[in-house]
Parts: C-alpha cells; structure tokens; sequence
C-alpha cells in the first residue's frame, strides 16, 4: 500500500493512499489505526503531494555503509552514530531545497526512510521491526563546509529544508534488499543497495529507543551509501528506491 498525505486544489490538507492514477481519501491519518476509506477520491495528478507524515522527530544515523565511511575519512564505530533534523527541516516532493547563504557546499544523501507506526522505547529488536509503518525516500541534505567546520553535524544538518521525504510511504515491502540511487540532473551519482548496512533496521530503532521514545510518524534516516557530494542551485536531485519510487527536488 502507498499512504499519502496530500494538499487539494482548494489547500485542503488530507489522507489517502494511491489506487492506480488516483488517491483514495481516509477519514483521518493513516496513522491511525481506527482510520478508513471513504466514498471520496482524486486523481493523483490533481493533488499535491506533501512530506507523507510530520515528524514529532528526525533521527538520523551516520555511517551505516563501509564504503561511505571509507570515502568520509570516518573511524568505525562500536554502536551506530546518531544524530537529529528539526521538524523545519522536513520537506516533500517537488519542493525546494533553499541553498543557505552561510555554507560554500551542499551535498545531497540519498537514503532510506523509516516510518515509525507506535510509540516504542526500550524495545527489542522483534518489537522495534512489529513497530515500523513504512518506508519512504529521504534525502540527508548537509552543509558540509559547515558540518566539518564544527566538528558535529547539528547545524550542518539542520537548515529549514535539509530533510525531503516522500513521495508516499510504502507498506509490506522487505527493506533489506532495495537498490538505493541518486540522480544528480539524470546522472547517477550514488548507487548502493540496503543489503550493505552495517547495522539493520530493527537493531538500529531498537538502539534508538534506548535513548528516546519514538512516536507514531517518527522519521528514522538509515544513512547514505558511498558517492556523496555537492548540488548547486538550479540543480534537480532524485532519490530512487527499488519498490517504493522516486523523491524529486531541486535546490535553489
């Protein structure tokens, strides 16, 4: 199932997910587990399509790819590196990336996006994959002059706009096998597959919920594989995921 959320032509924000060319409404977020179909639906060419869920929280995670941690010059690390995106920073497709005026390079990230579907803290890994809703397109935008200016990526990371989601989340999909790809104006840049995490999805929202709660719409970033590097304005990037579909934006 793709699950959306969506603005209409009137600015309406709704649920729905995708039947074929058109979005089926829901009477309330997918996120819920009481929500239904309605009679009412859309073509999917007529509705704008939004960032799929607004975050309480982005948790990312740094260097879960050998090959990307060879080319960052990075040491490997026992437990997973994490760190966070504001809610500010979340975007959906089609929207712009606004280059800041402060950083001298922006590099995309194509990465896999994990949607949280309950609250979970302290949980196992069995619990933590029972707890996931689905997987989206992300892309871990970063000011990467800045990132190494500082020495940690909080500001780096965080500028309004440097976490694109979407287009939809998908549901009953194995995320452990998935082609990942990025597309800088149609040429590929990344290109990688999930099989080659260091640390899968349950072991990493299971160590994740060591430290905090995680919450229904959660978003957790499942880091970058090797080919990063730089975007400039007027430039077009797409993530592309086996089974799940392509995040497209530009940057300005």
């Amino acid at each position: 199932m793709k699950y959306v959320r969506f603005s209409n032509r009137e600015g309406e924000i709704g649920y729905g997910f995708v039947e074929g060319d058109k979005v089926r409404f829901l009477d309330k977020t997918f996120l819920d587990l009481n929500s239904k179909p309605t009679d009412s639906c859309l073509p999917l060419a007529e509705v704008t399509l939004l960032a799929p869920v607004e975050p309480n929280k982005v948790i990312c995670v740094g260097l879960n790819y050998a090959l990307h941690i060879e080319e960052m010059k990075h040491d490997l690390h026992e437990d997973p590196v994490i760190f966070m995106k504001p809610q500010t920073s979340v975007i959906g497709p089609n929207a712009e990336i606004v280059y800041p005026k402060i950083s001298q390079r922006v590099d995309f990230e194509a990465e896999l996006a994990v949607i949280i579907g309950k609250s979970m803290k302290d949980v196992s890994e069995e619990e933590a994959a029972k707890g996931i809703f689905g997987y989206t397109c992300a892309n871990d935008v970063t000011a990467r002059d800045i990132q190494k200016k500082d020495g940690q990526w909080t500001r780096g990371k965080s500028f309004d706009t440097f976490c694109p989601i979407g287009p939809w989340i998908v549901t009953e999909i194995d995320p452990s096998q998935l082609d990942i790809q990025l597309l800088l104006n149609g040429v590929v840049k990344q290109s990688s597959n999930t099989k080659y995490f260091m640390s899968s999805i349950p072991k990493l929202v299971s160590f994740i919920s060591q430290v905090m709660t995680l919450y229904p719409g959660d978003v957790v970033l499942t880091g970058t594989p090797e080919g990063v590097g730089p975007m400039q304005p007027g430039d077009e990037v797409v993530v592309k995921i086996q089974s799940i579909g392509e995040l497209r934006n530009t940057l300005k």
